[in-house]
């Protein structure tokens, strides 16, 4: 059975804290980006509801920012009448455990937590910095570290976490010299083969529609696309 998409990024990308603020759930980030700064509905809403969660947001010095999944029509359409921007469309791929196994070529790709220094260096130089990475040392869940390898020097890094027998990859970055060389799928086999002995049955990975590689990527390797957002935030008055 699958795993509400925003239970399982809660649990495997969490944010520093949630508040309840009218029929919403919002999200304190940290500076940790959208999917933990953002406000989810739980609740019927009515006007009140969305500007009680504005003013939880800037309460904590974010910028007001929904998470808009398929069920939420009507706040997507209410944000829209307010002059709320929408961006960064997300598709949710997955695949059954056993399909994401494959072939990892010696010395070039590691499993370990917590991430050794030259992976958070690398996760930095390609722009997840320490406040995306002080999200995975919040996960309490089982999770792991995958440093990439090629031509005798780290070239990618990536974080993997479980919840209830998903996992769920996140922070994949390969440096730009190493991209289309394999290098990616290695280390997803990688993260898989570690989520497979840590009892995983499946394995899901989100990714921006204008990603064209790691869209690419998740076709090639078989998943599929079983559910997807888009958030808005307010736009400039």
């Amino acid at each position: 059975m699958s795993l509400d998409p925003t239970a399982l990024i809660d649990a495997t990308w969490p944010a520093a804290a949630t508040q309840i603020a009218g029929g919403f759930l919002v999200r304190e980030g940290r500076g940790g980006g959208s999917r933990v700064s953002c406000a989810t509905l739980i609740a019927p809403f009515g006007d009140a509801d969305i500007t009680a969660a504005e003013a939880a947001h800037r309460a904590l010095g974010q910028t007001p920012r929904f998470m808009i999944r398929p069920e939420d029509s009507a706040l997507d359409a209410a944000l829209e009448a307010r002059g709320y921007v929408a961006y960064d469309p997300v598709f949710l791929w997955t695949a059954p455990i056993a399909q994401m196994q494959g072939e990892v070529p010696p010395v070039t790709a590691f499993a370990h937590w917590p991430p050794l220094q030259i992976a958070r260096d690398l996760w930095s130089e390609l722009e997840v910095g320490p406040a995306r990475q002080a999200i995975m040392d919040r996960v309490t869940g089982p999770k792991v570290c995958i440093l990439g390898r090629k031509q005798d020097r780290a070239a990618g890094v990536a974080f993997v976490a479980m919840h209830e027998g998903t996992a769920m990859l996140h922070a994949l970055a390969v440096a730009p010299a190493f991209r289309r060389s394999g290098l990616a799928r290695a280390m997803v086999h990688e993260g898989a083969r570690w989520a497979l002995a840590h009892g995983a049955t499946r394995f899901e990975m989100l990714v921006t529609h204008a990603n064209d590689a790691s869209n690419t990527l998740a076709q090639s390797l078989g998943m599929t696309q079983r559910a997807g957002y888009h958030y808005r935030r307010e736009g400039e008055k």
